[in-house]
C-alpha cells in the first residue's frame, strides 16, 4: 500500500472546477488533505478512541458512518475494551472502501470490522452502543439529514452515543465571514495557495452544505437524543456529543 501523497489537486489553474467527489485522486491525498484542511482533526480522532473506551458495551456494535480511510474506525478499534463488540464501517465511495480495506488489513487489532460500500440513507443501524458521523452529514442533502439521524437514534441502545462532527455556519454574517477567513488563514499556514483555496471552495460549493449548530441541536433532539452539546470547536469546525 502506497503512502499518502501531498495534496496538489487544486494547485494548478483549472479551466473548469468540477464538483468535489471522493474518487481515486482524492483517496491518494486524503490524509494530507484532511490534516491541512480541518483544524483539530487529530484531536477529534483521538477523543473518538477515548469515547469508545467509555461507551462501547459488550454484545453491541459501533458504527463509523462515512468512514473514508478508517481513521475513526481505527481509533475505536484500538480503545474498545468491551467483549464481543463489532465495528461496522460504511462509505459510499468504492475507492475509499478499497483503500480502507487495505488500511484495516495492515492493522492487527481486534475487534473485527465489517466494511460496507453503501449510502447512509439506506444503511440500517441496530444494536449500537456508539455511532460516529465524522464530517459526513454535511455531504448528505439537507432534506435527508433528519431521516439519517432518526435511523441512528432508533438503532442506538439507551445510553448510546453519537459523535457528530461538521463544518458549521453561523447566523451572524460578520461572524460567519470571520470564521471562514480564519479557516482560510489556517489553510494558508499549512501551505495552500489562494488559488488552491478558491478552487477547492468552488468544487465543494454544492457538495458540502454547512448548517448552524442550532439546526444540528434541533435535529438531534427531534431524533430522540436527550443530551446534546458541543465538546470541540475550532473556527467553523465543531464536534457534538449526543446521548440517547
Amino acid at each position: 500500500m502506497s503512502d499518502s501523497h501531498s495534496d496538489q489537486l487544486y494547485a494548478d489553474p483549472l479551466a473548469e472546477v468540477s464538483r468535489f467527489a471522493f474518487d481515486q485522486k482524492v483517496v491518494e491525498v486524503f490524509p494530507d488533505m484532511i490534516k491541512r484542511s480541518v483544524p483539530g482533526y487529530a484531536t477529534i480522532i483521538n477523543m473518538i478512541g477515548d469515547l469508545a473506551e467509555r461507551y462501547a458495551t459488550s454484545n453491541s456494535r459501533c458504527y463509523d458512518l462515512g468512514c473514508s480511510l478508517g481513521a475513526a474506525t481505527l481509533a475505536m478499534r484500538h480503545r474498545i475494551r468491551a467483549s464481543n463488540c463489532d465495528i461496522v464501517a460504511v462509505d459510499n465511495s468504492p475507492a475509499m472502501i478499497e483503500r480502507c480495506r487495505q488500511v484495516l488489513a495492515a492493522d492487527t487489532a481486534e475487534p473485527p470490522v465489517q466494511l460496507l460500500c453503501a449510502n447512509l440513507q439506506s444503511t440500517p443501524v441496530s444494536g449500537a452502543s456508539m455511532a460516529v458521523l465524522n464530517f459526513t452529514l454535511q455531504f448528505i442533502p439537507p432534506g435527508e439529514r433528519q431521516a439519517v439521524l432518526d435511523q441512528i437514534a432508533e438503532g442506538l441502545q439507551p445510553g448510546g452515543i453519537l459523535i457528530l462532527s461538521e463544518k458549521v455556519a453561523f447566523k451572524d454574517p460578520l461572524h460567519n465571514e470571520l470564521m471562514i477567513e480564519l479557516h482560510h488563514n489556517f489553510k494558508r499556514a499549512n501551505g495552500y495557495s489562494d488559488l488552491e483555496i478558491a478552487q477547492k471552495r468552488s468544487a465543494l460549493e454544492e457538495v458540502l452544505i454547512p448548517e448552524t449548530l442550532e439546526t444540528h441541536r434541533d435535529r438531534l433532539r427531534q431524533a430522540g437524543f436527550t443530551s446534546v452539546d458541543v465538546w470541540f470547536q475550532c473556527f467553523n469546525f465543531a464536534s457534538m456529543i449526543a446521548i440517547k
